[in-house]
């Protein structure tokens, strides 16, 4: 990829219309939803899950397990939802873990974040937790996520992936550097699905059946005990064993050893969100525990493997718009594109209905007017096509509406998130590196970062990479300057193309 000093031409929809925002998505105000009529980020999304056939876009190489979920605590203080009713009570569910940016033949020791997806056959219908392994995520508006995966795929000349790529976008995305943190580390290497976290990374809302809303996230911690690769190990790894992480789940339920996971719960007052320090919303962050204690109320068992494959693994298909009663949304941009994106990539691969394949059908009773379509399975017989009927259809019940949110009235536009007190976007990535990482931590961080900087990545990006890494923290920043052969690294962050929005 050459760079070109001259003035890049104007971005167009592919009908040739000029693009006012490649890097917000159109909301109602600076906190509001993001409105349908946005056609430019609806066709991106559109034509990005349809990009590959027939494997996933993202996430392609993955394996899964079935399983259970169980209620520990009481959390009926905070939510109706009937699968968290009471203790003791078990909801079956079926998990999936992959890599992300990875093909189907790719390497499951690379460095990568994981998919932790999760669905819930609960008598509501199936609730989809569709996270990672990691708190955080490289952007915070569904309308950038594109643009993020096309620069962690491969290059359109020479098919190739590009380090250079990676970082090019990364440096020119400071929210990233959160997230980039912890990819670098070597929880960029989990050792096994078994030995990592998970997290709904979103932020959620919950409501209690007096109407009480509360704003969550969702921790799964690892009982077997974190475990990571450092480079050296994942790099073997890759040669030694391919399907590593495949073969491990596989044969660890095989055996009988059931893996494990607790749920902790992070719940912030409704009202706290306006006024607190931070955007509560923006998927680049994480809320300190300090200020929101995580609560521990249920845990989650994988104790039977799929019998084939590509039925129950290939062909499950998550979407985080699956919500049952006591569940809801909330103001995050990057989650509210995905309620679109989800669905409509999963009727491009599987089809029309896949949701009436087994691993997708809900063990509740399903009545809808959505009819016909390939592979076409549940028929509703005499039951009539439309709403409102005479005939004894089914009706709509307003009581089930999902927990929402006020909206102040605002002029429809390309907005970043309305600044809190404390909104940086080297904050927390900083307070990650110094005072959550050990020494052994901070040492393999730079030379991850160091290593992955120095394959094929242009002097000029590399001299972004030690600014970037130095706005995170200055001694950092200077490790990697000396471990590129640059010197000291500058503190200034990436300039901006004229007239474009800080998405910080």
């Amino acid at each position: 990829m050459s760079t070109n000093k001259k003035r890049p031409p104007t971005t167009t929809s592919s009908s040739g219309i000029p693009v006012p925002s490649d890097e917000h998505s159109l909301t109602v105000g600076p906190n509001g939803p993001t409105v349908l009529h946005d056609a430019h980020t609806v066709q991106k999304i559109q034509q990005f899950n349809r990009e590959r056939v027939p494997e996933r876009v993202v996430h392609a190489k993955g394996s899964g397990a079935h399983g259970f979920f169980e209620v520990t605590e009481d959390v009926t203080q905070w939510t109706n939802a009937k699968f968290l009713s009471e203790v003791g009570k078990r909801t079956p569910m079926f998990a999936r873990f992959s890599t992300v940016a990875g093909e189907m033949g790719s390497a499951d020791t690379v460095r990568d974040p994981r998919g932790f997806a999760l669905k819930f056959y609960t008598e509501e219908g199936n609730y989809d937790l569709v996270g990672n392994n990691t708190p955080t995520f490289f952007v915070r508006d569904a309308t950038k996520f594109q643009d993020f995966i096309h620069s962690q795929k491969r290059l359109p000349d020479t098919g190739m992936r590009s380090n250079d790529m990676q970082w090019d976008f990364w440096t020119l995305s400071p929210e990233s550097a959160h997230q980039v943190t912890i990819l670098m580390s070597d929880r960029g290497t989990p050792r096994t699905w078994r030995n990592m976290n998970g997290y709904s990374s979103h932020t959620y809302s919950w409501a209690n059946a007096a109407g009480e809303r509360f704003w969550v996230k969702y921790h799964w911690k690892t009982v077997q005990g974190i475990e990571n690769f450092a480079l050296d190990e994942a790099d073997a790894m890759v040669a030694q064993d391919p399907d590593f992480h495949r073969r491990d789940l596989w044969e660890s339920i095989a055996h009988g050893e059931a893996p494990e996971w607790r749920l902790e719960m992070q719940i912030m007052p409704f009202d706290d969100a306006r006024s607190y320090r931070f955007n509560p919303f923006d998927l680049t962050k994480v809320w300190p525990h300090g200020d929101y204690p995580p609560i521990t109320i249920g845990r989650m068992v994988l104790d039977r493997n799929p019998e084939n494959h590509f039925a129950e693994v290939e062909q499950s298909a998550f979407a985080p718009s699956n919500l049952v009663p006591g569940i809801g949304l909330s103001p995050d941009k990057m989650l509210m594109g995905r309620i679109f994106s989800y669905h409509d990539t999963h009727l491009h691969r599987i089809g029309t209905n896949y949701e009436q394949l087994p691993i997708n059908a809900a063990k509740s009773p399903v009545h809808t007017y959505n009819k016909d379509g390939a592979m076409e399975y549940l028929h509703s017989g005499a039951q009539p096509p439309y709403y409102p009927n005479s005939y004894g259809g089914p009706e709509p019940d307003p009581s089930k509406a999902l927990p929402s949110w006020w909206v102040e009235a605002g002029e429809i536009g390309y907005y970043a998130y309305e600044k809190h007190r404390d909104d940086d976007d080297f904050i927390q990535p900083g307070t990650l590196y110094r005072e959550v990482m050990e020494p052994a931590d901070r040492e393999h961080l730079v030379t991850n970062i160091v290593a992955h900087a120095s394959a094929g990545v242009s002097a000029e990006v590399q001299t972004r990479v030690i600014g970037y890494w130095t706005n995170v923290d200055a001694d950092l920043g200077a490790q990697v300057a000396a471990g590129l052969g640059h010197g000291n690294g500058s503190r200034e962050t990436p300039v901006r193309a004229p007239g474009t929005q800080r998405a910080d």
